[in-house]
């Protein structure tokens, strides 16, 4: 009997690691190709304009049809989406490493990143259905599962450094392949095969306007900085991304089966854990934008050592998601350690601000960068718990399709937002380092003042659990623990 418990304990641990890495890849995706970006450009031919978007094809394809990832895992179960993602992000990371020209490379990183948006929502429903029962223990697994979003972005930058300088650019899409073929075989063997509701329709409309909205909304302001905030152009296309999802809003209200059923945000707490969520996106994103640009235009470092200069922060994410946060939450509750946790990564980024021209990496980067990750580490574990836990537990593919477009959203707007801000400063006069370093410190500003905005709203907003709810789960605990 105790050999058969252990065993299913340990499946079920070997489970969590699979959707850990699982989260590791989908977030490694939208970093890993930076360092690359020069040598893309000049073999494919790559003009200026045209290369952010190696960056911005993944993050709209992943952001725009998160919903619908979750709305798939509900109707069609959560393992069945989690495995069909994955053949999806390797055909398109084949497509990525293999393009000859312009439009193949965007068309395998969109590829990818709809394979990300299967990944993302079906893994957190298959956690949710692996620990859901257990409190204590489901805050261990979000934290295991949190701490490999920024370990991925920060990994992502330091092996697309070792591979671009070492072996050759197609390789940071071609690291994908043998992950996926590993999930794909694993899955089968840990994952639990329930999770799919009744079956329902697709909500393709709503599906295509709010894709197309969240897309429209992102390219506009990834945009603005170079054709104006005033031209025609940005105020066209952000005009016609409110239109969308205006149309999209209308849609989900009037429709029996709705790709996300609005009532949903009438659920305590749901609607303002995602909007935490969204401004941590739309600040931290932006900060580990902007250090790794000071580490190499200011300070000189090439890829390898920058990528590595930033693994002290990721350490410590680590620990703090995994150590720190649970207990945290456990003695202080979700409301107080996700606004304690926004207002720390303000004063860390507010810190980051005070960087020189003629800075160093021990007095300018280092003591400022480990406040914003202990901030980052004590804020994302409680508002992303509280965002999944609060939705019954058949929307929980909805519910984790919401919270992973809230951040990325934040993330692509605030990157964007903060792009404008630092380029206005002069952070686009490269080789100026007097300039760079002005840029780049507007830029850690603005992201501070969306922490401490995140802060203020989750104050407001975020309910404390009541202390009977708390004793009811204990007694459930003890309950389970006897048995």
């Amino acid at each position: 009997m105790s050999t058969t418990s252990s065993s299913a304990a340990s499946r079920r641990w070997a489970a969590l690691a699979l959707i850990a890495m699982a989260q590791f890849m989908v977030i490694m995706d939208t970093s890993i190709i930076g360092v690359a970006l020069p040598q893309i450009q000049a073999d494919l031919g790559f003009s200026q304009n045209e290369l952010s978007w190696v960056f911005n094809a993944y993050v709209v394809a992943f952001g725009g049809l998160l919903l619908l990832g979750g709305r798939l895992s509900d109707l069609f179960g959560a393992r069945r989406m989690f495995g069909l993602g994955w053949f999806i992000l390797l055909v398109g990371s084949v497509l990525a490493g293999a393009a000859g020209t312009v439009a193949v490379e965007l068309t395998g990183r969109a590829v990818q990143g709809v394979g990300a948006a299967l990944i993302a929502p079906s893994a957190l429903t298959l956690l949710m259905m692996l620990f859901g029962a257990e409190p204590r223990q489901l805050t261990k697994a979000l934290a295991i599962y949190g701490a490999a979003a920024p370990a991925g972005g920060t990994a992502g930058v330091f092996l697309g450094g070792v591979i671009t300088e070492y072996i050759s650019w197609p390789w940071v899409f071609y690291i994908n392949i043998p992950i996926a073929l590993l999930a794909l075989f694993a899955a089968p063997a840990l994952m639990p095969a329930g999770g799919a509701g009744a079956r329902g329709s697709i909500d393709v409309v709503g599906a295509i306007t709010v894709t197309a909205g969240l897309g429209a909304a992102v390219y506009a302001i990834v945009r603005a900085p170079e054709v104006g905030w005033a031209s025609g152009e940005t105020w066209l296309v952000l005009a016609g991304a409110v239109v969308l999802l205006g149309i999209f809003l209308a849609v989900q209200a009037a429709r029996r089966e709705p790709l996300m059923r609005l009532s949903i945000f009438r659920t305590p707490n749901l609607g303002a854990a995602n909007l935490a969520q969204l401004l941590l996106g739309g600040a931290w994103i932006p900060m580990w934008f902007f250090l790794n640009l000071y580490l190499q235009q200011v300070l000189g470092y090439s890829a390898f050592p920058s990528g590595a200069a930033l693994l002290p922060m990721t350490v410590l994410i680590m620990i703090g998601m995994i150590a720190l946060a649970p207990r945290a939450i456990g003695r202080f509750g979700p409301k107080a350690m996700t606004v304690t946790g926004l207002a720390i990564l303000a004063v860390g980024m507010a810190w980051l601000s005070l960087i020189r021209p003629d800075g160093n990496f021990w007095v300018d980067v280092l003591p400022a960068s480990l406040v914003a990750a202990l901030g980052m580490s004590l804020a994302f574990i409680p508002s992303l718990g509280t965002a999944i836990s609060s939705a019954r537990p058949e929307e929980g593919g909805l519910a984790s399709g919401i919270v992973n477009t809230s951040y990325q959203v934040g993330s692509a707007l605030g990157l964007a937002a903060m792009t404008a801000v630092a380029a206005g400063y002069g952070a686009d006069q490269l080789g100026d380092l007097p300039a760079l370093t002005e840029g780049f410190s507007a830029a850690f500003i603005g992201a501070a003042a969306i922490a401490l905005v995140g802060a203020l709203l989750a104050a407001i907003t975020l309910r404390s659990p009541r202390r009977a709810n708390d004793a009811s789960v204990d007694q459930l605990e003890g309950v389970s623990e006897r048995r």
